[in-house]
């Protein structure tokens, strides 16, 4: 599997919109037959906050399906399976909450975020349970990898753990290549 961006069908009118965030049947015709077992929730209080890039070691792997509940964010995968011909290739994509784009990011790939406006939540699906003792990053900033964060000049807000990720090159990982590798996002219309 590769990362995914989706679009979901908003069902609107007077009384304002109703949509399915998530339907295991139209996931599996995209190819994402994943069995998630846990949501997540975060609100971050200041636009400018960079949340990752995290992920969970095998055999604790974590596949996401992210979307933002209010506000917008930057949102990007970095490909951590070593013997992948795109091993350290990022993507990225904006999620908003008015138009409720999702991206799903199988595991082997390092997790993060930007807000792009105060008070921003994000909701997202994992396929593992949390595993503290599989607790793994990336620093948001490592060059190799060079995301190309719209920081508008500011400094990012970061908590202390973000603060200390190792570079990509130091990183515990041991993930798995299927034998796809990262692609282009294809925006759907």
């Amino acid at each position: 599997m590769t990362v995914q961006l989706i679009v979901p069908k908003y069902f609107a009118d007077a009384r304002g919109w109703f949509v399915e965030t998530w339907t295991r049947q139209r996931y599996a015709d995209l190819g994402i037959a994943t069995d998630f077992c846990q949501d997540n929730h975060s609100l971050s209080r200041q636009a400018g906050t960079i949340r990752g890039l995290h992920y969970q070691s095998v055999p604790f792997a974590q596949a996401k399906l992210v979307r933002c509940l209010r506000g917008r964010i930057f949102d990007v995968a970095v490909d951590i399976r070593r013997d992948s011909p795109t091993f350290g290739a990022w993507i990225g994509a904006e999620l908003t909450a008015e138009k409720g784009e999702q991206l799903f990011i199988p595991s082997g790939y390092a997790h993060g975020f930007l807000t792009l406006e105060d008070d921003t939540e994000v909701a997202y699906k994992v396929d593992a349970y949390y595993a503290p003792e599989a607790d793994g990053g990336i620093a948001w900033n490592d060059s190799t990898i060079g995301i190309d964060w719209p920081l508008e000049g500011r400094a990012p807000l970061l908590s202390d753990k973000d603060k200390n990720l190792p570079m990509l090159e130091d990183a515990n990982i041991d993930f798995p290549y299927d034998g796809n590798p990262l692609q282009p996002l294809k925006f759907p219309k």
